[in-house]
């Protein structure tokens, strides 16, 4: 009873370590892992059928036994056969098991189950072992079957094994042969035990041992020989160069770059650390530390990475120290290009926008008691030489401006490009000479193949204040200096003062001011007659004016640019519509038989659908289409023309009648009168001030009158300021006038006031 006693506790502590191994195998989740883990599982039945053969005192136990062990086998052989795929797969012999191996122990198992029914497989006869009944098993045909597939299937993984081992190199040798030396030890053990015919079956101690064998070499072991080999490789043909030292610094071993470096041989490197230190200019020393050093000028620069690692024993003790050196001249010269490329403009080599913002702010902020000038030079009318000569001829304008600057302008310049035609440079006010700038600028051409090609250049200065503002702001202002340059080509520089200062300060006020003064009617409507030939008034053009609570009256061009920039021009012309209306409703039910026209801002199609606007505001008004007229300037046909005809045919649709306003002061007049479906035409008389010889004009008036009434268009001339004026124009036929001589712009009161004594008429 001993040696049973003894023999099942191995057997259970042997099924408790390949069910740990199992479950620790089946966590790498990989194929191989998966499959230990299998196999380590598949073990436990074979031992577990032992086990209870050992603690049995009856037959019908020990048959059931029996029945767990071979049965067990079967599927401990299917899964070897898995495994040993998975394991030889990279030697290229793992695939070479046959897939029916599998049906073979399926169909063995099954044999050996009926056996329950037939007793063709096998038996149990009793004996007595250790003083008590042992049912040890007696072998039948179904038996012999049973053992010869095992052999075949056992042989066929002994053999890939096998072949695996024989064709690996010897760095991978090892990998199957361990497992190859269990294979036959088992299998040897397990023969002499059918051979003894020996009750307890002991091979299974080696089945146990082997499951566990299989865990540790899939799952932890590492070969030191390959480990060694790879590393060895790795550092001896690697680009870095590599220099192992003793503890007490002295060099043993140093691979083929490290020779190269340095000029030593790879067995006789002891004054690599002297080389080293001399190239270096640095000190070698145990620790770990990373320094990056310079050797070389010009063309032949190097960069070097050195990096020195401790080592240390299993104790961690210090064992020595090894210095790696890298090149890294590659990396930091696309990293100088990248940086040099993100901080310049790639067409003139001066600096960004963004990187010239920030060495201004930085240079300012660092030399509080110097004095800066901000310049912006800017190319006149850039995008017509690009229009008119093309990009490349542009693109040589920019390099040699850009080269100009630099040769001409102070060292202490700070030069940038921030925009197509414009640079920004940061100069010392010291340094700053406003006649040598101008002849600078004079002096600048490009010297084409048959002659040179004068640019005009122009300066907008802004002086840096000791509380200054940020960077943009200071450019924003030297722009606005610029902007004052109309054109005046004689003149190159522009300063920003207090006059822009005091200008800024105002469009930011009015726009501020803007909405509570629609919402307080302080922006109104003043009216300026619109007469007959008879001299009676038949209506009014509605001009915007604005009584400012603290300025008073402010005339158009004190807020009327200011908002047509912002876009806020839109606003006030819906306010001065709807007025319109208001005025018109009123007239309506007093009688009037008046009509007002209207202004409509180029800006207002941008932020609106104009025509759908002014037809709801006449609805509901409950007013007559044609008492509204509109006023289209000339200048809005400039863009997109066929958009603005359909706009104006639209309108005429609606019932309104359509004005062209400023009639002679754009540039294509009569080209487009032809095309513009317009009612009335009004004649601006600023037009015919321009010329000195009156008969002339007069020709020039009478010719648009006449051509107005052979196309059907009403003619109103505007600005008429004399009686004289009044009665010429009248001979030459025009239907409607407008001017001072009449009546400048009043409010709605004095309008009405002035009409009375037509409205008493009436």
């Amino acid at each position: 009873m001993e040696s049973r006693l003894i023999y099942s506790a191995v057997f259970m502590i042997l099924m408790l370590v390949l069910l740990l191994c199992a479950i620790n195998a089946g966590r790498h989740y990989k194929a191989l892992g998966m499959a230990v883990a299998r196999l380590d599982l598949a073990l436990i039945p074979p031992i577990l059928g032992n086990c209870i053969v050992l603690a049995s005192k009856s037959a019908t136990v020990s048959m059931v036994g029996y029945y767990v062990f071979y049965v067990g086998m079967n599927y401990t052989l299917f899964e070897l056969m898995r495994f040993t795929r998975i394991y030889c797969n990279q030697s290229g012999y793992g695939k070479k098991l046959p897939k029916w191996l599998k049906y073979f122990l399926l169909a063995d198992a099954v044999q050996l189950l009926l056996n329950i029914v037939t007793h063709h497989a096998f038996s149990v006869e009793k004996m007595i072992l250790d003083g008590t009944d042992y049912y040890m098993m007696v072998p039948h045909i179904g038996q012999i079957i049973h053992r010869f597939i095992v052999i075949v299937a056992y042989s066929l993984a002994i053999l890939i094994f096998f072949l695996a081992t024989t064709h690996a190199s010897k760095i991978y040798r090892e990998r199957y042969s361990i497992i190859l030396t269990f294979l036959v030890v088992i299998g040897i053990w397990e023969s002499f035990h059918l051979v003894l015919r020996e009750p307890i079956d002991h091979s299974m101690i080696g089945l146990g041992a082997f499951g566990i064998i299989i865990y540790y070499f899939s799952i932890h072991y590492r070969p030191l020989r390959l480990l060694d080999r790879i590393l060895s490789g790795v550092i001896s043909n690697g680009s870095d160069a590599i220099y192992i030292f003793t503890p007490r610094g002295r060099c043993i071993w140093t691979n083929k770059e490290g020779c190269y470096l340095i000029g030593v041989q790879e067995d006789n490197c002891d004054n690599a650390p002297e080389l080293l230190e001399y190239l270096f200019g640095t000190k070698l020393r145990r620790g770990n530390w990373s320094e990056k050093h310079m050797t070389g000028g010009g063309d032949s620069i190097k960069y070097y990475l050195l990096e020195n690692k401790e080592v240390g024993d299993a104790e961690n003790m210090f064992s020595g120290y090894y210095l790696r050196v890298r090149d890294i001249t590659e990396e930091q010269l696309r990293l100088k290009r990248e940086m040099y490329e993100a901080t310049h403009d790639t067409l003139t080599g001066l600096y960004t926008k963004d990187h010239l913002y920030k060495l201004i702010l930085a240079e300012v902020r660092s030399h509080p008691s110097t004095g800066f000038m901000i310049l912006i030079v800017n190319i006149r009318n850039f995008r017509v030489l690009n229009d008119i000569f093309g990009a490349d001829f542009v693109d040589n304008v920019l390099t040699n401006l850009a080269g100009y600057l630099t040769d001409h302008l102070s060292r202490r310049s700070s030069i940038g490009r921030i925009g197509g035609g414009d640079f920004g440079i940061l100069i010392p006010k010291d340094e700053f000479n406003e006649h040598k700038v101008e002849k600078i600028l004079s002096d600048f051409a490009i010297r084409g193949d048959a002659a040179d090609y004068p640019i005009q250049i122009q300066v907008g200065a802004y002086e840096i204040t000791r509380d200054e503002p940020d960077v943009v702001t200071m450019f924003s202002r030297a722009r606005l200096a610029l902007s004052t340059i109309t054109d005046e080509y004689a003149k190159k520089i522009a300063y920003y003062d207090d006059k822009i200062r005091q200008e800024i300060l105002w469009n930011q006020e009015i726009t501020a001011e803007l909405t509570e003064a629609i919402e307080h009617r302080d922006i109104r409507p003043y009216l300026q007659p619109i007469v007959d030939r008879n001299g009676t008034v038949v209506g009014a053009e509605a001009l915007v004016r604005w009584i400012h609570p603290q300025h008073g009256f402010l005339a158009p061009f004190k807020f009327i640019p200011t908002l047509e920039k912002n876009g806020l021009i839109a606003e006030v012309d819906k306010y001065m519509w709807r007025c319109a209306c208001e005025i018109l409703n009123e007239w309506k039910r007093r009688g009037l038989d008046l009509f007002l026209s209207v202004n409509i801002s180029p800006k207002d199609f941008y932020f609106m659908d104009v025509p759908k606007y002014i037809k709801d505001l006449v609805k509901e008004y409950d007013i007559e289409p044609g008492r509204l007229r509109v006023e289209i300037t000339e200048t809005v046909m400039m863009n997109d023309s066929d958009k603005m005809l359909r706009i104006m045919n639209e309108l005429r649709e609606g019932g309104f009648i359509v004005e062209m306003d400023d009639f002679g002061s754009g540039y294509s007049s009569l080209n487009m009168l032809k095309d513009m479906p317009v009612d009335v035409l009004k004649i601006d008389m600023k037009f015919l001030g321009k010329s000195d010889n009156e008969q002339r004009a007069d020709t020039i008036v009478k010719n648009i009158i006449n051509l107005s009434k052979e196309l059907g268009i009403t003619s109103l001339t505007e600005g008429v300021e004399t009686l004289l004026q009044y009665n010429g124009l009248s001979d030459m036929g025009c239907k409607l006038f407008q001017g001072y001589y009449f009546s400048k712009p009043i409010p709605v009161e004095d309008f009405e006031q002035l009409i009375e004594p037509d409205v008493k008429a009436m």
